[in-house]
């Protein structure tokens, strides 16, 4: 049974009740210390949070802010123009972008996106199969940034 009582962070919090074996309370308490969650509600909080927020992605219906991280080689012809082509064709998803040149000849970008999850997904891994590039990832969160323009177009 939940109960429910005031919080000052965000109003009020339910309580509930878990059961689980001991070696995993251990290892939830070896965590807990490790990455330095206040309490064990906060780590299980968080973990609560992380999978929900990949059952929203995997809905695929709800607009979410996150960023697309590119690792590239630089030097493969054409690749940073097809990129930059990706990146136009969803102007309505890319808010901005940022690189940095790394060692040798690799970069690094990452493109802050908003929009529907599977439609970022779908522009992720567009950039992320182009030839050259070595690794990418989505990382997207629950939320949403407000109208970069609230007054419409100029």
């Amino acid at each position: 049974m939940a109960q429910t009582s005031p919080d000052n962070r965000s109003g009020s919090v339910t309580r509930i009740s878990i059961s689980m074996p001991e070696e995993l309370l251990q290892e939830l308490d070896h965590m807990v210390t490790g990455q330095g969650y206040e309490s064990r509600s906060q780590a299980i909080g968080a973990m609560i949070n992380a999978q929900l927020l990949e059952h929203k992605r995997q809905l695929g219906n709800d607009v979410m802010v996150g960023t697309i991280t590119l690792l590239y080689d630089r030097s493969v012809r054409g690749l940073q123009k097809q990129l930059a082509d990706l990146q136009c064709a969803h102007i309505d998803e890319v808010i901005s972008s940022l690189h940095v040149h790394l060692m040798g000849q690799q970069m690094m970008e990452v493109i802050l996106v908003q929009g529907p999850a599977t439609t970022l997904q779908g522009i992720a891994n567009a950039m992320s199969t182009l030839r050259g590039v070595i690794t990418g990832r989505l990382q997207l969160m629950a939320a949403t940034m407000p109208p970069l323009h609230p007054g419409g177009p100029f």
